[in-house]
C-alpha cells in the first residue's frame, strides 16, 4: 500500500490558510435592494387615489410620478403635485427630445410622462409610484417589463357600482358605461403582477398589502432592472 505523501506546501493534515479578511466578513452578503417602479392601476372607483394618499401619510419615501400636460390647471390643482403644466410649444420640444416614456393626445390636450424625474428618483434609491388607467398600465408594462404592475379592485362589481353611485359624479348612463368598462378591464388582469382587493372600510389593510408587495419585491434574489 502506497503511503500518503504529505502536502509539501502546508504539511500533513493542514488545510489552506483562510484568506478572508475582517473587511470581507463584515461586508454585506448581498447588495442592497434596487429601487422599484410601481404601476398602480385598477378599476375606476376602487380607491386608487385614497390608497395613494394613505401611502403619502404613512411617510413612505416614494416618488409619486405625475404627467406633463398642455391643458390648463383646474381649481385646486397644483404644479408638480397633480401635473406639470406646460405650453404646447414646450411639449412639442419635449417630444422631439424624446423626453417622454409615452405621450398621447386626449381631446385636444397633450399628456406625457417624463423619463428624467423618474430616472433621478431611482438613482437616489427612491421607489417610484405611477398611477395609471388599465390601458396605460398595459402600455407601460410592455415598455418596462420589470415594472411592478398592481391591479386594484373592489370585491364585486355590485360593490363597485355602489361606490360609483356614492360619489355622485356620474349620471345613471355614465355610471353604466363605467361598470361595463370595468368588466372589460378585468379581462386585462393577465398583464398585472398582483391584484389587491380594496374592501369597504378596510383602507389600512389595503395600504398594508401594497406595502407588503413592495417589501416582498425587495427580497427578490434577482432584482428587477428598470431601464429608461
Amino acid at each position: 500500500m502506497t503511503p500518503t505523501m504529505p502536502n509539501k506546501q502546508f504539511g500533513p493534515n493542514k488545510s489552506k490558510p483562510d484568506k478572508t479578511t475582517t473587511q470581507d466578513r463584515l461586508a454585506p452578503i448581498y447588495p442592497p435592494p434596487q429601487p422599484l417602479l410601481i404601476l398602480l392601476s385598477g378599476l375606476s372607483g376602487a380607491g386608487k387615489d385614497t390608497v395613494l394618499a394613505g401611502l403619502r401619510q404613512a411617510g413612505s419615501a416614494f416618488y409619486f410620478s405625475v404627467s406633463a400636460t398642455t391643458r390648463k390647471p383646474r381649481s385646486g390643482e397644483k404644479e408638480g403635485a397633480d401635473y406639470f403644466f406646460v405650453t404646447k410649444k414646450k411639449f412639442q420640444q419635449m417630444i422631439e427630445k424624446n423626453e417622454f416614456i409615452e405621450w398621447a393626445n386626449v381631446y385636444g390636450n397633450l399628456y406625457g410622462r417624463q423619463k428624467e424625474p423618474i430616472r433621478q428618483a431611482l438613482k437616489q434609491g427612491r421607489d417610484v409610484i405611477v398611477r395609471l388607467d388599465v390601458q396605460g398600465a398595459a402600455t407601460y408594462k410592455k415598455l418596462l417589463p420589470d415594472a411592478i404592475a398592481i391591479f386594484m379592485t373592489t370585491e364585486t362589481i355590485a360593490e363597485l357600482e355602489k361606490r360609483l353611485k356614492k360619489r355622485r359624479t356620474e349620471s345613471a348612463a355614465e355610471l353604466q358605461i363605467r361598470v361595463k368598462a370595468a368588466e372589460k378591464e378585468l379581462k386585462q388582469l393577465k398583464v398585472f403582477d398582483y391584484i389587491i382587493v380594496n374592501r369597504e372600510n378596510e383602507l389600512e389593510r389595503t395600504i398594508g398589502e401594497v406595502q407588503a408587495v413592495i417589501a416582498a419585491e425587495k427580497c427578490r434574489v434577482s432584482p428587477r432592472q428598470i431601464k429608461l
